[in-house]
């Protein structure tokens, strides 16, 4: 397979982390026989130093024109002091609209290893932790109408979904869950929201479509406690805009360390973009410290879902497993005693166990 690449390494640690994911991405290859081609853009900060702008036009369609996008980070105190629509973080906004991209997977896994560093090591509930959170991310009440009354002293925003809205991000759901537990788990407030009671109508006639996959609802606080009292239970958690954005922040602290964290966003067909959730850091930019390992699981997840290469991205999933098994550890994950690594070692010990 040819694979088409856009990269976009944007501001502080991201040359350093995506550099790393690129050559675990081409040993992958080697190995499997695939063949990838890269064009790299600018977005964010960098992008405003060279352009003025986060993101241009021209960066926006050589991204459109790719199979998948791998991007690092973007932003920095550089640029607190620009205007809002000048921010480095519009360039993520222009690259989610621009692409269509309305599907957000955040996984959480729960390294053995790395147990300790969870806010929940005290007790075994964290054990076994691999779920997967499945975002709405263009609808809801974060793009609904709002305003504020004549006098001010009202405001309101409004939730709104169309069936559309949710069968699509439904089906992402359900085709993930069948390459995982086979598990869907559809997190809402149908008690009180009428928008909760269509996601339930609609998710339920896609389930139909997956006699494979057990459905089940919960409302959302219920699933907020759940998380913390037995993550484990979950498989696919689905979700609106809102408690989605909510819900993956909080299953992400359940790993205990950011910087093992990737993401995709997704759009109708297997494009996507890949990305770990953790920022910039510019104070630890080009010194060989940062952790690669977010960037390098997005780079899995990219092969699974935008590549259908399930044996590709197991085989970089369990060299980093392997990698952390065998003591690897970046400072950020490192405990007190153990040896550390930089950012280009980690990257040689996972790309040694690939394969």
């Amino acid at each position: 397979m040819d694979m088409r690449i856009v990269l976009v390494t944007g501001d502080g640690i991201g040359p350093d982390i995506v550099r790393e994911a690129v050559r675990v991405l081409d040993r992958t290859a080697e190995i499997f026989g695939h063949t990838i081609s890269y064009r790299e853009i600018d977005a964010g900060g960098i992008s405003i130093d060279k352009y003025k702008v986060p993101l241009t036009e021209d960066a926006l369609e050589t991204a459109k024109a790719a199979d998948a996008v791998l991007l690092g980070a973007v932003g920095g105190p550089k640029w607190d002091s620009m205007p809002g629509s000048l921010r480095p973080e519009k360039a993520l906004l222009g690259l989610r609209s621009g692409l269509g991209l309305f599907c957000n997977f955040r996984p959480a896994v729960l390294y053995p290893e790395l147990a300790a560093a969870s806010p929940l090591k005290d007790s075994t509930i964290a054990k076994g932790v691999d779920l997967l959170v499945v975002r709405e991310l263009t609808g809801g009440i974060y793009f609904g109408e709002k305003g504020r009354s004549d006098d001010g002293k009202s405001a309101y925003d409004v939730m709104r979904y169309s069936v559309p809205e949710i069968r699509r991000i439904a089906r992402k759901a359900f085709d993930a869950a069948m390459i995982r537990h086979r598990r869907v788990t559809l997190v809402d407030k149908a008690n009180v929201l009428e928008t909760s009671r269509l996601w339930r109508e609609t998710v339920s006639e896609v389930a139909a479509e997956y006699p494979e996959v057990v459905l089940d609802f919960m409302y959302v606080d219920n699933a907020s406690m759940q998380l913390v009292r037995d993550p484990s239970h979950f498989d696919v958690l689905l979700t609106e805009n809102m408690f989605g954005d909510i819900l993956s922040d909080e299953a992400s602290m359940i790993t205990g360390s950011i910087g093992m964290l990737a993401s995709a966003s997704l759009r109708d067909d297997s494009f996507g973009m890949y990305e770990p959730i953790h920022g910039s850091a510019p104070d630890i930019a080009g010194k060989n410290i940062a952790n690669p390992i977010a960037t390098i699981l997005s780079a899995a997840m990219m092969l699974r879902y935008s590549f259908s290469l399930e044996k590709e991205a197991k085989c970089i999933e369990n060299a980093v497993s392997k990698a952390l098994s065998d003591g690897v550890r970046t400072a950020d994950i490192a405990g007190d005693g153990e040896e550390r690594v930089g950012t280009a070692e980690c990257g040689d010990e996972i790309i040694r166990r690939l394969g």
